[in-house]
């Protein structure tokens, strides 16, 4: 872009801590002059909230993208690593190049690009803020897709995390071809299998 703006891009994931379904990444460059009220973490927004600034997010930034890394190469690499990868592949799928890379948490994922971790930068960094509700609103959608084909989990409903509902599915219906095996509640219930919906 001319006039000396350099273009930051925020990176934040979704989904590290659930137990079946990917970790998502999103990436976004904010236009400084179509700014959005309202950003913030968001696990601080209800969902309601998220609802209504992911697709304001989508029309008003420069670029954003969102990622993913599957359970696969959640269980191959670790829930780190896969992560990173996650992030790296927002941010190359991003339509424009950033010239500085800034994100949440500790670490950075290798970009080529000058890059900056921050933590709790989804509450201190607009861009980072924005992506976290593209990363957490893109994850909950793909979740609810994946309980039409695994109802008897109930992800529309906790989306894959550990809460006890969860547990009693997974105890009740064993692991699905979607749950983390390297998780320690799944590998638990990993010796009793279970396919698609029962």
């Amino acid at each position: 872009m001319s006039g000396g703006v350099v273009l930051v891009c925020g990176v934040d994931e979704a989904g590290r801590g659930p137990l079946a379904g990917p970790v998502s990444a999103a990436a976004v460059i904010l236009d400084p002059s179509r700014p959005i009220e309202g950003l913030a973490d968001s696990k601080k927004l209800s969902e309601k909230q998220r609802e209504r600034l992911a697709p304001i997010i989508r029309e008003r930034a420069l670029a954003w993208a969102v990622a993913y890394a599957g359970v696969e190469e959640i269980d191959h690499l670790n829930i780190l690593q896969a992560t990173l990868l996650a992030m790296q592949r927002a941010v190359q799928a991003l339509p424009m190049r950033p010239q500085q890379v800034l994100v949440d948490g500790l670490y950075c994922p290798h970009t080529g690009i000058p890059s900056q971790a921050i933590v709790k930068g989804d509450s201190k960094v607009a861009a980072i803020s924005a992506a976290s509700i593209l990363a957490k609103t893109a994850r909950d959608e793909l979740m609810l897709q994946l309980h039409v084909c695994y109802p008897q989990y109930g992800f529309d409903a906790h989306k894959g995390y550990p809460t006890a509902a969860h547990l009693a599915a997974l105890q009740l219906h064993g692991v699905s071809e979607v749950h983390r095996k390297t998780f320690k509640p799944v590998r638990q219930f990993a010796s009793n299998p279970s396919g698609r919906s029962t």
